[in-house]
């Protein structure tokens, strides 16, 4: 029993080492491209952009995202604004219209949720507003606040090529507790030690929610916006990787988000997103692995990719089971022997501690290279250090709970009003 405890949790170490190693490449090359990033300035043509907003009772903070759109340093002639207030009960409407959006409203209990809110609202600009001919198209939320050069810098990299762009995620409330700079530090890590590395090695970036710019081509050819899953990003990111699309990188584009106060708030959104990955994972997982083998340009990006959506926090919470229940063995059943029970308390500790301190480093390189972007007094950044890997661990009964439990889409509320000064002055 002992040597079958033993090789079980050597595998594991093993099979988690090599399959996400590439993990750690990543962060050097985050880490390095800090010393050497230039910004090229270098003459780009303007496009035409509509903007879209998917808004469910967001009174309180859509009228400041509208502001910050209409103060960038980019034609506003070239810039439409449109927002869909999606089963709203509240002004969202109203205050959408009064700050400058053209605003549709739509009223359907049945199908729920952000993406066939986006569906609707492009399926009422094709029938339209055709004739504006838009290049692409900006997807936020309304809680969003964006810096005032954000259009610019992602049209430059849109006007080299790229069909699909993503941002820098920032926080509008990192300070608040340990739950929001939680999650604002995990954003902050994925733009620069995820999708700023495999921007520079030319591979597929992922989707993070919001701030994204897609080609009018794409949304034509799939006939609107066809992802419905509780993920949405993510399985358009998997579905455009598959198809053999490079979604880029734009680091010097700037995005500021609210992140959930409460942990109730904090669970049923990670709630939705780990069963949102499982019904990805289900979905297209066939798919990812037959790009991975086929040798084609994508096939380490569709690996990537697996590796994001891929369950293998399962494996983690198998081993932590299977270890667990040979501790309680132990301690009911003397003649197991004391060496099971201590082989099995040790294996859950030095893996909890090693988890810990990985998430902790992830943290610590995070905040030295980001320090001067995070709006949060200095004392708060190095405490939140130590409770991020605990906000991390908080996945693990999410991800339980998420494979047995029917999840639906439910609205956050949001209620950080602020301007886009008012973060950058702090």
């Amino acid at each position: 029993m002992l040597s079958f405890i033993n090789s079980m949790n050597l595998f594991i170490f093993i099979l988690f080492t090599v399959i996400y190693s590439y993990r750690f490449i990543y962060i050097y090359i985050g880490f390095a491209s800090k010393r050497n990033r230039k910004d090229n300035a270098f003459h780009t043509n303007f496009h035409k952009y509509a903007v879209i907003i998917a808004a469910r009772n967001e009174q309180a903070v859509i009228g400041e995202l509208i502001k910050s759109i209409k103060n960038q340093k980019y034609p506003s002639e070239l810039i439409d604004i449109f927002v869909v207030a999606d089963n709203c009960t509240d002004n969202t409407a109203q205050k959408a219209r009064e700050a400058g959006a053209i605003v549709y409203e739509r009223y359907n209990q049945n199908l729920v949720g952000k993406g066939y809110a986006l569906n609707y609202l492009f399926g009422e600009i094709a029938k339209k507003y055709s004739e504006n001919n838009y290049e692409g198209y900006f997807i936020f939320d309304a809680d969003n606040l964006l810096d005032k050069n954000f259009i610019s810098e992602m049209n430059k990299l849109f006007d080299k090529g790229y069909r699909v762009l993503t941002s820098y995620r920032n926080s509008k409330n990192y300070y608040s507790n340990w739950i929001t700079s939680g999650y604002a530090l995990w954003f902050l890590h994925e733009s620069e030690f995820l999708n700023n590395p495999r921007m520079i090695l030319g591979k597929s970036c992922t989707i993070s929610g919001t701030g994204f710019l897609v080609h009018s081509d794409i949304i034509k050819k799939n006939g609107g916006w066809k992802h419905y899953l509780l993920t949405e990003d993510i399985e358009f990111s998997v579905s455009q990787v598959i198809k053999g699309e490079t979604i880029g990188y734009c680091g010097s584009a700037m995005l500021y988000d609210e992140q959930p106060f409460t942990f109730k708030q904090s669970w049923d959104q990670r709630l939705r997103w780990a069963k949102g990955f499982y019904q990805v994972f289900s979905v297209y997982g066939l798919d990812l692995i037959k790009c991975i083998f086929q040798g084609k340009k994508q096939s380490f990006s569709c690996y990537d990719m697996m590796m994001t959506i891929m369950p293998a926090i399962l494996i983690s919470i198998s081993s932590l089971f299977i270890n667990s229940f040979f501790l309680i063995l132990g301690l009911l059943d003397p003649s197991i022997g004391h060496e099971v029970f201590a082989e099995t308390f040790s294996a859950i500790s030095s893996s909890l501690v090693t988890y810990y301190c990985i998430l902790f480093g992830i943290g610590v390189i995070t905040i030295i290279t980001e320090w001067q972007k995070i709006h949060c007094p200095p004392v708060k950044k190095i405490l939140y250090l130590f409770t991020f890997p605990i906000f991390m661990f908080t996945y693990i009964p999410i991800a339980i709970v998420a494979l047995f439990k029917k999840v639906e889409w439910k609205p956050i509320a949001h209620t950080c009003v602020k301007s886009i000064q008012n973060i950058q002055e702090n």
